[in-house]
């Protein structure tokens, strides 16, 4: 029997991680095995919640069209191009290789994987802690020029710190033989933060080795707090010194099962991992700090070993029986470390770490995102050291929500004082946004605007490619999805009861929420037309869907360059300023897409602003002419003003084309919504709601409607009441849904 006076106490330590990770991992019994039969069964994408699946997507520059279209694909790999998607070798791209590879349909990858772990293996060592005992050894990564990240358990202490060195270069070379270590003390005189709950240490590394290398020269990972890095039955990458071996790579040999607040599971039939390994998605970022293994008891709760018998803290980690892995989420790590409270050398090192992840690493031309918030450092450490914060800190809410269109990293935090055009977080206090170099470049590094530009261009470009093979509408596998969806409806409740339980199912399946990005999925496929055309909604102009995808990225990029110069010459404007400039280059430069409820009328909030049920395409001359003027029927023309794209007065506005679609929509939205519209005068008042159900009944619904209810569907997850079961609209009390 071991016991406590008989092991070290790193060993303790690691004993009662191994105990916590068991316990969270059998508490979490029946979610995985709920996620284990949804990976089976439907597929990766599935799997997580909706929102961080949308979020991984847009991290591969992808959305859930592309997602789909692979998943209708037979799995057999195309000879051209090794993928499943028929794209001739021009469109061909990561985004497709990678989005298959996460889903499962390809193992096939770009060279340019190889290159990246060979890069990020360069910032990870060997951690050896020396005592009177004997010491032991640990894996540890560099996270910035200076700080290196590994496992409480592996180091406790500055004293234990004090004693450690950061081995490099420990591993076989290409002729297998061993290269030469380079070593370099650790500094934690200058920087240490622990944390026992997290199982995390961050100590300064010196910044030249005993044979005087640069700590430099062995680059760092950059850490990203965003979501989107992975998701639930994705694979990951361990680059490990397991039991203090050599540098060994566990490559997508671990699916992660499961995803908890603050740790990850992962699991693999070959080994653990090593305490303080970073834990890589495909992309090399770091999504997890691996900490713990979830051991095999015996009936005694005793810990196994791999040859069946008790295990012994002196067999390492290696010889211990398994049943998953447990890291800690990279993303709850910075946000503890960003509440640190510390001064001088151990404020600037801690900002360092934050401000690093835009930097690219040595050999690298791809800009690198930032972490989640992180306020300005503040008070003094007693001893120059990083400690904990307390957790009780205050944050202020700032009500504002910035967004310029192009999908740039979340640069989150670059530097105490500064905030990045982007999204201020709720609890976080917003800052101004940095300034824009003259190449369009976020300054503290970033990806440029015209990078940004062409890949979104791309990838509306490749939907629409996506598009020309598909049926247009399957009416036979629409009814029946109609029918499953609208299954425990009960039609003949009274109106306010059909209206309630309508709302419910609308909010209910309304799973996957897109952002407010049209040439993504509105132009490419949502809103063509049986020709294959895009009309304006209201005016019936034809347009192509490529010519409004180029004409939105133009109106896109004007506008990141107007709030460029704004920041330049209004370098402290605040949110208020801000948001007010905004709308300014959103009135003067609109894109071709109509939401049929005014943005105006929610403030922009998603998930109204990106719901695809109300957006349609709409050159930019009809979407200024209608503004946000609500609808109405004009008895008499004598007062309107009229155009292509209809009628209008200060009161009201009357679609020239598309009255019966729009009204639909409408109708949807007050469903969907209920009490979000309709409390101000400028805003569709409840005595106009016969101007929709007259549109609506007086044209009918069109195979153009089908279609896009249909595609909507297999986006969001929700449906259009109005479309599928028209006669409802005369037994449904509306009455309920404004304000």
């Amino acid at each position: 029997m071991i016991t406590a006076e008989h092991i070290s106490e790193a060993e303790t330590d690691y004993l009662a991680q191994l105990e916590k990770a068991g316990a969270r991992f059998e508490s979490r019994t029946a979610q995985r095995e709920e996620t284990r039969r949804t990976i089976e069964s439907r597929g990766v994408l599935y799997a997580d919640e909706p929102d961080r699946v949308r979020k991984r997507l847009a991290r591969l520059n992808a959305d859930w069209s592309l997602a789909r279209s692979i998943e209708r694909i037979p799995t057999q790999p195309a000879a051209s191009a090794g993928s499943t998607l028929p794209l001739p070798p021009e469109t061909f791209g990561a985004d497709v290789l990678g989005l298959e590879r996460l889903m499962g349909r390809n193992d096939l990858t770009g060279v340019a994987f190889l290159e990246g772990g060979h890069l990020a293996a360069r910032s990870i060592g060997r951690v050896t802690v020396r005592s009177a005992a004997g010491g032991h050894h640990g894996t540890g990564f560099m996270v910035s020029p200076s700080l290196l990240m590994t496992n409480n358990h592996v180091l406790r202490s500055p004293e234990e710190a004090g004693r450690a060195v950061i081995e490099f270069n420990f591993q076989a070379g290409l002729d297998g033989l061993p290269l030469s270590p380079v070593i370099f003390a650790l500094e934690p005189q200058r920087f240490f933060a622990t944390d026992r709950d997290l199982d995390f240490s961050v100590v300064a590394v010196a910044d030249l080795s005993r044979q005087g290398t640069r700590l430099a020269d062995f680059d760092w990972l950059p850490l990203d707090g965003a979501q989107g890095k992975a998701i639930l039955g994705e694979f990951v990458n361990i680059i490990q010194h397991p039991n203090g071996e050599p540098k060994q790579l566990a490559l997508r040999e671990n699916q992660i099962v499961d995803l908890l607040d603050e740790f990850v599971h992962y699991v693999t039939d070959t080994a653990p991992g090593s305490s303080g390994s970073p834990v890589f998605n495909d992309q090399w970022e770091v999504v997890a700090l691996h900490h713990s293994a979830v051991p095999k008891t015996d009936s005694e709760g005793r810990l196994l070993a791999v040859d069946g018998t008790v295990w012994r803290p002196e067999m390492g980690e290696h010889r211990l029986a398994w049943k998953a892995n447990e890291g800690v989420r990279i993303s709850r790590v910075l946000h503890r470390l960003s509440r640190l409270t510390l001064t001088g050398t151990a404020a600037r090192l801690r900002d360092e770490l934050f401000t690093s992840a835009g930097t690219p690493r040595a050999g690298e031309g791809a800009p690198r995102t930032a972490p989640a918030g992180m306020p300005a450092a503040d008070g003094v450490a007693s001893n120059g050291a990083a400690q904990l914060a307390p957790a009780g800190a205050v944050g202020l809410t700032v009500p504002l929500r910035i967004t310029i269109g192009l999908d740039l990293p979340s640069h989150q935090a670059p530097a105490p004082g500064r905030f990045p055009v982007g999204l201020p977080s709720i609890g976080t206090v917003a800052a101004p946004p940095p300034p824009l170099t003259a190449a369009g470049q976020v300054d503290g590094g970033s990806v440029t605007v015209g990078d940004a530009a062409e890949q979104d261009l791309h990838a509306a470009l490749r939907n629409v490619q996506l598009a020309e093979g598909r049926v247009y509408y399957d009416r036979d596998a629409d009814r029946e999805a109609r029918d499953a969806y609208y299954a425990r409806i009960d039609d003949r409740a009274d109106g306010d009861a059909l209206r309630r339980a309508l709302t419910d199912l609308l909010e209910e399946s309304h799973e996957r929420r897109p952002s407010y990005k049209p040439s993504r999925l509105v132009y490419p496929w949502v809103d063509l037309h049986p020709d294959r055309l895009l009309r304006s909604v209201y005016s019936g102009k034809t347009f192509t869907a490529e010519e409004l995808i180029r004409a939105d990225a133009a109106a896109e990029a004007a506008r990141l360059r107007g709030m460029r110069e704004f920041l330049m010459r209004e370098g402290t404007a605040g949110p208020a300023e801000l948001a007010a400039e905004l709308d300014v280059l959103e009135a003067s430069l609109p894109f071709n897409c109509e939401h049929v409820v005014p943005q105006s009328w929610f403030a922009k909030r998603e998930p109204m602003r990106g719901d695809l049920h109300h957006l349609f395409a709409c050159e930019a001359g009809c979407n200024s002419y209608r503004g946000n003027i609500p609808y109405m029927d004009f008895p008499g023309f004598d007062e309107a003003v009229r155009d292509d794209c209809g009628m209008r007065e200060k009161t009201g506005f009357e679609p020239e084309h598309s009255r019966g679609a729009v009204a639909r929509a409408t109708l949807y939205f007050l469903l969907r919504y209920p009490k979000v519209v309709g409390d101000e005068a400028r805003e569709f008042p409840e005595e106009r709601l016969p101007v929709l159900l007259d549109w609506h009944r007086n044209e009918a619904v069109t195979e153009y409607e089908l279609h896009r209810n249909a595609a909507i569907a297999e986006i969001q997850g929700n449906r259009n009441p109005l479309i599928d079961h028209p006669e409802w609209a005369q037994r449904i009390d509306f009455s309920g849904v404004w304000p």
